[in-house]
């Protein structure tokens, strides 16, 4: 079961600033390499249970894939403390992506 919350303009500084660690993905339905990386964020998030995971769609949300400079997807930034700490860009193998956001916590 997945713990990946959906996230848009409304919910974005919350999830982002009320949580240690959020790893937010900035995608699209349209985006071959954001459905590869979508299980692997599934996964992470039922296994990192102390990381908050939300997926922006970059469609319905521009001003947020704007605001932080999204030119491609999938992108993922990792917020601490409600600063972006890292970005990465396309797809990660999950043992890649968790070693990443565990330098975070």
């Amino acid at each position: 079961m997945s713990n990946v919350v959906a996230v848009n303009e409304s919910n974005f500084d919350e999830i982002t600033s009320s949580n240690e660690v959020a790893v937010i993905k900035f995608g699209a339905p349209w985006c071959g390499p954001c459905k590869m990386i979508a299980p692997v964020l599934d996964n992470l998030s039922t296994s990192m249970e102390n990381v908050m995971f939300g997926d922006v769609n970059i469609d319905e949300s521009g001003v947020l894939a704007q605001k932080f400079n999204v030119m491609s997807v999938p992108t993922i930034l990792i917020f601490k403390n409600g600063s972006v700490a890292k970005q990465s860009l396309g797809f990660s193998p999950e043992d890649k992506l968790k070693n990443l956001i565990s330098k975070y916590l």
